[in-house]
């Protein structure tokens, strides 16, 4: 059984970007959304997955994934997705003996900044970064899953 235990930070400053370790391009949607589950295909450089996730709000879920052929992939993404698809540069930070992933939204989502860690355990303790802010892990807004039906730019805050 695959489970992602994942948490969910804003981000303050520049600061993490001295520690990057690599990058990558994103780009991903939705083939169902609702429910309990969620089906993303996603695209990230030169590899294509599908990914089902339980559609549940926490920091413990399913998650299920699997290579796909890229031209299938792109044809999804371009055809078959609900919402618009969600772009993003995801750089690895190490800080503290875990490995943060900064996504960094472009597109309808430009501006937004997210840092998610995965824990082995949601009581794992971690060391948290001067550049980390407020917790969003139960905050649908900032699921990708929502990110693609009411993007950032829509918020007006």
């Amino acid at each position: 059984m695959g489970i992602e235990i994942e948490r969910k930070f804003l981000v303050n400053g520049d600061g993490w970007r001295r520690d990057i370790q690599r990058s990558s391009e994103y780009r991903q949607g939705y083939l169902v959304l609702g429910g309990p589950t969620s089906v993303r295909v996603r695209v990230a450089d030169d590899r294509a997955n599908l990914n089902i996730k339980s559609g549940k709000l926490s920091i413990r879920r399913l998650e299920y994934e699997y290579e796909i052929p890229m031209e299938e992939a792109v044809e999804m993404l371009d055809n078959l997705c609900t919402g618009s698809v969600v772009e993003k540069t995801r750089h690895f930070v190490r800080h503290g003996g875990h490995t943060w992933e900064i996504d960094v939204f472009a597109g309808d989502n430009q501006g937004l900044v997210v840092a998610e860690i995965e824990l082995q355990d949601e009581q794992e303790a971690f060391e948290r970064p001067d550049w980390l802010g407020k917790e969003v892990s139960v905050d649908a807004r900032y699921y990708n899953v929502s990110l693609s039906t009411h993007p950032y730019r829509e918020w007006g805050e």
